[in-house]
């Protein structure tokens, strides 16, 4: 049965159809004539047929042999594989491309940081993101078709391997020059103004937080309803409207924008951000890196 059959003889096989020859398959593997025609013995015996024939010319291989040759490079390249030292990670000279799965709130909340340090330290690693939803993360994680995601994932299983960065809250964005609210509203105030109100696609995390706006305005100064935070900081930069946004992307798009950041008046729920990544990539060095990058730019106790 070919279940039976040892790697060693499986190494001796490739060795005679590549030199078809005992002699220089016995040089190559570094082991006796002898060994080599015992096992040939053996091999035509498990297959059923002679593998290799004399002719004029030396060994020539079957036809049987011919369509071994591939299929037993390909096992034997696996084999090695498993047999081989994990490669060294150096950052500072892989070029390799990481695919990680983020929100549109943390490309702009996180990654200009990331990017910073890759740029200083990687400078040829590369990032790919892409926004997910909860089942697609956990299918994507398991197949090794994204090697990191961050953010609110709370529907992922406990299999999948976590760390927490940071509880999000929520602030207020406004233009500066807004004519009645200032940092500090009332109640009152805030319940007052025409609000763009950002409700991402999908079943997205931030459904309580805005479950609770909803119960706090009036639907009637529900201005605008959209899916992007930074859509909506764009619009109220024009506007005389409120957004709510995650604190992070509302604090980094409130500088860059130059709006003015509003403490809420509303209670609202907070929400754990952090890394989540899958067994299979949990040892392995590039991942554990990539992770560290994260876990020192934005771990919080």
């Amino acid at each position: 049965m070919l279940s039976r059959l040892s790697l060693q003889q499986l190494e001796i096989l490739a060795a005679l159809l590549t030199d078809l020859s005992v002699s220089r398959a016995s040089i190559r593997l570094q082991i006796s004539q002898p060994a080599v025609s015992k096992a040939l013995a053996k091999l035509r015996q498990r297959f059923g047929d002679p593998l290799l024939v004399r002719s004029g010319a030396g060994m020539q291989p079957t036809r049987r042999a011919q369509a071994l040759v591939r299929p037993l490079q390909e096992l034997l390249g696996a084999a090695r594989g498993l047999a081989a030292m994990p490669e060294e990670f150096d950052s500072a000279r892989s070029s390799r491309t990481f695919r990680i799965c983020i929100s549109d709130a943390g490309i702009v909340g996180l990654l200009p940081e990331v990017m910073q340090r890759l740029q200083a330290d990687a400078p040829q690693i590369s990032l790919q993101t892409l926004q997910l939803e909860g089942d697609e993360v956990r299918n994507r994680l398991e197949t090794g078709d994204i090697d990191l995601a961050i953010g609110p994932f709370p529907v992922l299983p406990r299999t999948t391997r976590r760390r927490r960065l940071w509880v999000e809250g929520y602030v207020g964005v406004t233009r500066r020059d807004h004519p009645r609210l200032n940092s500090r509203p009332s109640l009152a105030a805030f319940r007052a103004e025409r609000h763009v109100l950002v409700i991402p696609t999908g079943a997205h995390p931030h459904r309580p937080m805005i479950s609770a706006l909803l119960e706090a305005i009036p639907a009637s100064r529900i201005a605008l309803r959209e899916p992007s935070f930074v859509a909506a900081a764009m619009i109220v930069k024009h506007t005389n409207f409120v957004a709510t946004l995650p604190a992070r992307i509302g604090r980094v798009l409130a500088q860059d924008l130059k709006l003015q950041l509003v403490d809420l008046p509303v209670a609202l729920p907070r929400l754990p951000i952090g890394l989540y990544w899958h067994e299979r990539n949990h040892l392995d060095e590039a991942n554990k890196w990539l992770r560290s990058i994260f876990a020192d730019l934005f771990s919080k106790p």
